[in-house]
């Protein structure tokens, strides 16, 4: 497939963004955490997105889609665990569910360091089992969460759930060599602040508890997996690793790889993401 006009102009818009920045510099992140734990940003959905707000154990959840839908899902937003949700998360679940004829469930969880990695992903399985979604989904930091909730659903003794991941963060060391390769091409993100972002995340965990970064978990008794990634993007590096560990392993893992297109692919206005988007709802109405 010939890449389109407008996803190769995507990395000059995100450039102008000035997104590289804000993860090129520890300082810079940190600092910016702090102003918006001082100052949250909104969580609301868009008036474009209908939605019923509920609590969960003293979370907001919103539930998007048919409300006599038998399925459901939860999706799990990306942000570096720093950032709320925004309208791309939004229009992403809205649109899903509507294709798959489901609910999705999107819990607003805390933000790092107002709650870590631990108690997020046990409060996240928490939520899981009690709506008795079948799926977890998530993009960026969303989707290293997404496989980390499946981790600890199995070792609960839980059925498993399905597991789709778009750009997922999977290993919050970002020791792969191949990671720092990706970063001098990669339009939005960069080490430095990923990893800064990763230390206020992980509390009193270390990187490799796979409740922090999931790649170091067992894919033993897990259920089906997914995964949407562009090869510009500096978490291609996770994606292939777990690729090859699901490969090794014999799991089932569906890997959905395209060649030139940036982090968060599907969340964007380009002719690729929309046939991403076509195959997670298919994989949602299963």
């Amino acid at each position: 497939m010939t890449q389109s006009l407008v996803s190769r102009l995507m990395p000059f818009a995100i450039a102008l963004r000035g997104s590289k920045p804000r993860y090129a510099s520890a300082e810079k992140t940190r600092a910016r955490v702090a102003a918006l734990r001082a100052r949250p940003a909104s969580w609301s959905p868009p008036t474009s997105v209908e939605a019923i707000e509920t609590t969960v154990n003293g979370w907001p959840v919103y539930t998007v889609g048919n409300p006599a839908a038998q399925a459901r899902a939860v999706y799990l937003h990306g942000g570096a665990n720093i950032y709320e949700i925004d309208k791309r998360h939004w229009a992403l679940v809205a649109e899903l569910a509507a294709a798959a004829s489901m609910r999705i469930d999107v819990p607003i969880y805390p933000l790092a360091p107002i709650s870590t990695a631990g108690p997020i992903i046990e409060a996240v399985a928490d939520l899981v089992t009690s709506i008795g979604a079948t799926t977890v989904l998530g993009d960026s930091a969303g989707g290293g969460m997404s496989l980390a909730t499946a981790m600890v659903l199995r070792d609960r003794g839980e059925p498993p759930v399905r597991v789709i991941m778009i750009s997922p963060s999977l290993d919050l060391t970002f020791g792969d060599p191949k990671v720092a390769e990706l970063a001098k091409i990669d339009p939005w993100l960069d080490i430095p602040g990923a990893a800064a972002a990763a230390e206020l995340y992980r509390g009193g965990l270390p990187l490799t508890d796979p409740r922090v970064s999931s790649i170091f978990g067992s894919l033993d008794g897990l259920g089906e997996l997914a995964i949407f990634v562009g090869t510009r993007d500096m978490l291609y590096a996770d994606a292939l690793r777990l690729h090859s560990l699901a490969a090794a392993a014999g799991h089932p893992l569906e890997f959905h790889e395209v060649e030139g297109m940036i982090h968060v692919y599907p969340l964007l206005p380009i002719p690729e993401a929309k046939v991403a988007r076509r195959r997670i709802a298919e994989l949602l109405a299963l």
